[in-house]
């Protein structure tokens, strides 16, 4: 996806790489959503820019150059019988434009390597699991069993992931997530997972102290959902969020809930400097809404669950100045042109890390790492620059350095 340096300076001018698309969240034709999303963008008018990139004390610090970055292209000359890799998230449903967002950035890498190299053709199959963990337990035997399959690029979400990373594990298929980030994944002994950015015990401290430090927050409530992605970060937040976590004010709500009066009533009786959202955009944005309808000035804040032009589209004006974190970057200009001119939309969360880590396996494939046992241990050796970081992983399948970006809603 992106290939050029991405300095902090670059990066503030790179805002219009997550210009505000729109889309319906509830439609269950993920082609509709996906090509709805460029025209609700010019009638939004917000966008989600980069601010900073952070590490875990919540300072500051200049991104690196990607301009060594991996290339799906490659040099042109690999050679490989058509080898399969899968692709396993939500591409339907409430949740759908974050796994629509990984979709596309794996297919743009897929068909860049294609067109470069015509005697080693790859194919990306798809697998909806709806983002939940129930459906995800269904999807994944079906995965496991094609014996084609020697790769995978999912699951997305952390409960689907939980719930399926035993089956990868036990295939001795490798599986690697570009947007799954509960920090108890990796506690699991599976040895086929790796997770392709920071998870939330650095996103968690990373945004309490850049909220409490840079920013200047004295009292924040933190609101979760029932997902293990938003029980995970909230836990990170309100440990490292220390006195500035408001008790009085913290609460709960359901992944489907839409109304949110019992917890808005907490917290504009504790008029917090700040709310943290944890959980994802199809409730954050109601939630936005309704705290601004009821009067609320704290600054809204959320994570990578949020961080989409759903959001602002669906949440409207209630979205402006809301700060959102991710540990996915900004993309590049390069990658931004071509996801463009291939999607006709532009690149979202994720859409970068799925690009790289598809590049990743195909790299291994191109090189001769074409079984399942082969592709896992390629992975579990590599070392080498993304558009999005560095990418290495320890043994439990976490990278070695992770960092996360804060951008604010303009």
């Amino acid at each position: 996806m992106h290939r050029r340096v991405t300095t902090g300076a670059l990066a503030l001018a790179m805002a219009s790489v997550l210009a505000v698309s729109a889309c319906s969240s509830k439609s269950s034709d993920s082609g509709s959503e996906s090509g709805a999303s460029g025209s609700a963008a010019a009638s939004s008018g917000l966008e989600i820019a980069p601010l900073a990139q952070i590490d875990t004390q919540g300072n500051e610090v200049q991104a690196t150059a990607e301009e060594a970055a991996l290339n799906p292209a490659g040099d042109g000359k690999a050679e490989c019988p058509e080898t399969t890799i899968a692709m396993a998230g939500a591409l339907t449903g409430a949740d759908a434009a974050l796994g629509i967002n990984i979709r596309n950035g794996a297919q743009l890498a897929v068909d860049q390597h294609n067109k470069a190299n015509p005697n080693c053709q790859i194919v990306l199959k798809m697998f909806d699991t709806e983002g939940d963990p129930q459906k995800a337990t269904q999807v994944a035997p079906q995965i496991v069993n094609d014996d084609a399959i020697v790769g995978l690029i999912g699951p997305a979400f952390s409960g689907e992931t939980k719930a399926t990373g035993g089956i990868f594990n036990q295939a001795g298929l490798v599986s690697v997530t570009a947007s799954a980030t509960n920090p108890t994944l990796t506690d699991n002994g599976w040895k086929t997972f790796f997770r392709g950015l920071a998870n939330d015990d650095v996103q968690g401290p990373a945004v309490a102290k850049y909220l409490t430090g840079t920013m200047g927050k004295k009292k924040v409530c933190v609101i979760k959902d029932d997902t293990d992605y938003g029980v995970g970060l909230a836990k990170a937040m309100t440990e490292s969020l220390g006195p500035a976590a408001d008790a009085s004010c913290s609460g709960d709500v359901k992944k489907g809930d839409r109304e949110f009066s019992a917890i808005i009533s907490k917290v504009t009786a504790a008029n917090p400097d700040a709310v943290f959202y944890s959980g994802y955009y199809a409730e954050a944005a109601p939630l936005a809404q309704q705290l601004k309808t009821a009067g609320s000035e704290a600054t809204f804040v959320s994570g990578d669950g949020t961080n989409d032009p759903q959001f602002t589209a669906q949440a409207g004006d209630s979205a402006k100045g809301a700060m959102l974190s991710c540990p996915c970057g900004p993309a590049p200009s390069q990658f931004k042109s071509e996801y463009e001119s291939a999607f006709k939309q532009a690149p979202g969360v994720y859409s970068v890390e799925a690009y790289d880590l598809a590049t990743i396996l195909m790299k291994g494939i191109s090189e001769g790492q074409r079984t399942r046992p082969e592709l896992l241990n390629f992975v579990k050796t590599y070392k080498g620059p993304g558009l999005a970081r560095q990418y290495e992983w320890t043994p439990t399948g976490e990278l070695t350095s992770s960092l996360i970006w804060v951008y604010d809603v303009k």
